[in-house]
């Protein structure tokens, strides 16, 4: 995500976690075979290996408008046990030539928040596959969402145009999957290297907020358990509303043409927020939350968020959260009258 002011500082470095273990690869490799079913590789910036894996039939997965979307972008999972005819949205921050914040680990190797987001995604779709849920994921690989045209690119980068576009493209995405909620998995960025916690934003402008905040204080609580648990001590930086945060930003005040003007006046996460006319007409329509578990500016968080470990933790946090979110109240207590 843009960088953003942290609201709390950490009182003192805290030392490189014990060798972040490379467990938990299974769930990686599982969701690496069904992307090989669609021809698509996960970039990794040559961290983790591509693993072949025998291919499902390809009644399996299904991209849901390959005309619209980028190769292996907005793709299909069914579940993997049992069916609760429930489809969840998970969108993996930026991608492509979006590599989004830039960070170090605690060793100095250089991490962007597309690698780290995508493999999170994989995780939690694969979980939640085997909880029942049919998944519909914004990209399988290290590429853009929307299908990029001349006017998307400028030497390289993204213009507003096609920033702005490749967000529009997860909403409208979430929306032909006709999914029940949306997770959006980002990482956080800060000015300075002590910037530190996780934060959960919902918008509340939408007909749908009190789900969306329910949604957002359970990823939030759940997500900071299971870190809790791994003893990493992230600060909680809490539930908030996207208003303020932005989702086109200039690089220098000043400078950003009419979208990014017109981004300022938007006031919110164009993941989660409304239409506004003249600048965004495809909002998605259902609860959503986007969750930043982590500051990938800060080496102790960053190599969090870069290790396997920490995705399949934060992907098991996602995953318990739309669990609750989904389970039935108890039913009410009858009293003998």
């Amino acid at each position: 995500m843009a960088p953003r002011h942290a609201r709390n500082q950490k009182e003192a470095r805290r030392s490189t976690p014990a060798v972040l273990q490379a467990v938990g690869a299974a769930i990686v490799v599982l969701a690496l075979g069904a992307a090989l079913a669609l021809g698509v590789v996960v970039a990794t910036r040559g961290r983790r290996p591509s693993v072949a894996k025998p291919r499902p039939p390809q009644a399996q997965v299904q991209a849901l408008d390959p005309a619209l979307f980028s190769p292996g972008a907005c793709v299909a999972f069914p579940p993997t046990a049992g069916n609760r005819h429930v489809t969840v949205f998970l969108d993996a921050g930026h991608g492509g030539i979006d590599p989004g914040a830039i960070g170090t680990t605690t060793a100095g190797r250089t991490i962007y928040e597309a690698d780290e987001t995508l493999p999170a995604e994989l995780a939690t779709m694969e979980l939640l596959r085997a909880q029942g849920f049919r998944v519909v994921v914004s990209r399988t690989r290290s590429s853009p969402v929307v299908r990029l045209t001349p006017a998307d690119v400028s030497e390289g980068v993204l213009t507003e145009k096609g920033a702005h576009d490749d967000v529009a493209a997860r909403d409208i995405c979430a929306n032909l999957a006709r999914a029940s909620v949306l997770v959006g998995i980002y990482f956080d960025s800060g000015a300075s290297p002590y910037n530190a916690g996780s934060v959960t934003a919902y918008d509340a402008a939408r007909p749908f907020w009190r789900k969306s905040l329910r949604l957002a204080t359970l990823v939030q609580r759940d997500v900071l358990s299971v870190m809790d648990a791994q003893h990493w001590a992230i600060p909680n930086e809490g539930v908030l509303p996207d208003s303020g945060l932005g989702s086109v930003v200039p690089t220098e005040p000043g400078t950003g043409g009419p979208l990014a003007a017109d981004a300022q006046d938007y006031g919110h996460l164009l993941l989660l927020g409304p239409a506004m006319p003249g600048y965004f007409s495809t909002p998605s329509q259902m609860p959503g939350t986007v969750v930043e578990p982590l500051f990938i500016t800060d080496p102790f968080e960053g190599s969090i968020a870069a290790s396997t470990k920490g995705q399949d933790v934060i992907a098991s946090g996602i995953a318990e959260a739309v669990e609750q979110y989904f389970a039935k109240p108890p039913a009410p207590l009858v009293r003998d009258r």
